[in-house]
């Protein structure tokens, strides 16, 4: 399977092991075009079950993105193909591409993330402008390959993006604007 997605060189997706472990991968998913992750480029976790492939891997969100069918706290996906639809027929490479799709069409009525599938609902626009605000702040930067995105990630530096967010988040919930709380 690492060998297909290697040969493949689609720039949309991509994979590898970590640390050379079998077990544990990281993914690679560029946002898709129209959409609010366009630009995206969002890592994702991926653990190799000892029953693969007859049981799905587990696939997390490493970039922090803000999507009803994806934990805006820890990641988790909301994918029937990673649950009850999973076959042994399907691959990482195919579980990759139905992440991808689901960022282009979220299923709000089965959210992973109540709160961002609310305001998918209800306000549709401050849900488009937030999503693409995450994206330009977690899931862009230099173009790279996928690869080397992977590397570089740093994990301090995201933390304290996240925590200089939802700060101004708070701020900006008691009344005060944008601006003011930057």
């Amino acid at each position: 399977e690492l060998k297909d997605i290697e040969n493949e060189n689609v720039q949309e997706i991509d994979a590898h092991m970590k640390d050379s472990n079998i077990s544990e991968w990281v993914g690679f998913i560029k946002g898709p075009s129209g959409t609010p992750y366009e630009d995206g480029h969002f890592i994702l976790d991926i653990t190799i079950p000892n029953d693969y492939p007859y049981n799905p891997p587990k696939i997390k969100f490493n970039t922090k993105i803000w999507h009803p069918n994806i934990s805006s706290q820890t990641g988790a996906i909301c994918l029937d193909v990673l649950k009850n639809e999973w076959s042994p027929a399907l691959t990482i490479r195919t579980a990759l591409l139905s992440i991808q799709a689901l960022l282009s069409d979220p299923q709000p009525d089965d959210p992973q993330d109540a709160e961002v599938a609310k305001m998918y609902k209800e306000n549709y626009s401050l849900f488009l402008k937030t999503a693409s605000v995450w994206t330009k702040t977690f899931a862009t930067g230099p173009k790279l390959e996928p690869r080397e995105v992977i590397v570089m990630r740093n994990s301090k530096t995201e933390d304290a993006i996240l925590s200089a967010h939802f700060l101004i988040k708070k701020i900006t919930e008691m009344g005060f604007t944008e601006d003011q709380a930057k």
